[in-house]
This record gives C-alpha cells, structure tokens and sequence, in this order.
C-alpha cells in the first residue's frame, strides 16, 4: 500500500510540474494562506478540495467533531500561529453532516477517552434540547446538533483570547460557520459570522 501511495505521488508531483515549472517553488517560497479551516478529522473532507482550493491558500487543524476545547494547546497553538504570524484573514470553523463524532455523543454509549473529547457536543444539546426535541427525524436532528456544534464553536474561536488580542489590535479577522454535505458536496454557511467579541 505505501509503495503505491508513494507512486501515487510522484505522478502527482510530475502533473503539477508540466502544468506549472514554478508550482512547487512558489510553494517553497512563502506561505500566506487567507484561510485557517478548523475541521473534522473525517478523511471525506479535506479543506483543499471540498473548498476548491490550492496548497497554501488554507492553513488547517483538524480534530474529532471539529471542537475549540479550551485545553486543547494544540488547536490553540495552531490558532495563534495562523492569527499572528500568518495574518490570516477567515477563520471557518467546518463541521459536515453525518458526523460520526456528533453521533457518539450522543448515543448513551460509552466509547472510552473520546467521550470526554465529546462533551461540549453533549453540553450544546442539553442547552438546544427544546429545539431538537421538536425535529423528529434521528437523522435531521443530528444534522442540527452539527451544525449547532458549528455555530457554538464559532463563538468558542471568538472568545479565546487570541481573537480577542487580535481584535483589539484591529486587526481584521472574521470568523464564520460552514456544515459540508457528503451526500452532495456542497459547503452551507450557517449564518453565524463574527467581526467581533460575541454580544460586543
């Protein structure tokens, strides 16, 4: 498998270069990406493609259910990095339908370490419970937790005090909430954009 993998991108990387001598030089040269993508880990949905874009114009972290925890240095490492040394412009914060860890919250179930990962999941849906209670399709009504996971980790981004340093530099950054269908590939925008503290 990795002898193929390995083929694989020596074809990749030889397209590139007929298409374009300079592609990978220009690449090496700098990175100044508009976007920081935080997304799910899921393997069907990469930033570069589902979003069209080229290697280097999207700086990404990705996780399980695409969560802000705040004890999460690594996030917030890679958050600080894309703020202040890249100067990146959008922050989106992409869950996608049929997320596998919106369905773990949630299931009574006891899945090991990743339920404490989880919990936010579980905290938004205990606080939208009236809301989802009234969707009475299993399916529709985890589709709307993700995307209130999405909405609620908009304002987790808003709220650290990367953001909120950035901000009060006046440095433009906005932070929007996306949810990506598999069934469909299309990215949805959930309404949800903030240019600044939530509720300033």
């Amino acid at each position: 498998m990795l002898k193929e993998l390995l083929q694989r991108n020596v074809a990749w990387a030889a397209e590139r270069v007929a298409q374009d001598p300079n592609y990978f030089k220009r690449l090496a040269d700098i990175q100044r990406p508009h976007y920081f993508w935080i997304g799910c880990s899921d393997s069907r949905v990469p930033a570069n493609v589902i979003a069209g874009l080229e290697p280097g114009e999207v700086f990404v972290h990705r996780n399980v259910a695409n969560l802000v925890n705040p004890g999460d240095l690594n996030c917030l490492s890679v958050l600080q990095f894309a703020v202040e040394q890249l100067k990146v412009r959008e922050i989106i914060v992409t869950g996608h339908y049929g997320c596998g860890g919106i369905a773990a919250a949630v299931d009574g179930e006891r899945h090991g370490l990743i339920d404490h990962w989880l919990q936010p999941i579980r905290d938004t849906a205990r606080r939208c419970e009236a809301e989802l209670e009234k969707l009475t399709d299993h399916h529709r009504r985890l589709d709307r937790l993700c995307e209130l996971n999405v909405i609620a980790q908009v304002s987790r981004v808003a709220e650290t005090p990367i953001v909120l340093d950035a901000w009060s530099r006046g440095q433009g950054l906005v932070v929007h909430g996306l949810c990506y269908g598999l069934q469909d590939g299309r990215l949805r925008n959930l309404e949800c954009t903030l240019t600044g503290p939530p509720g300033g």
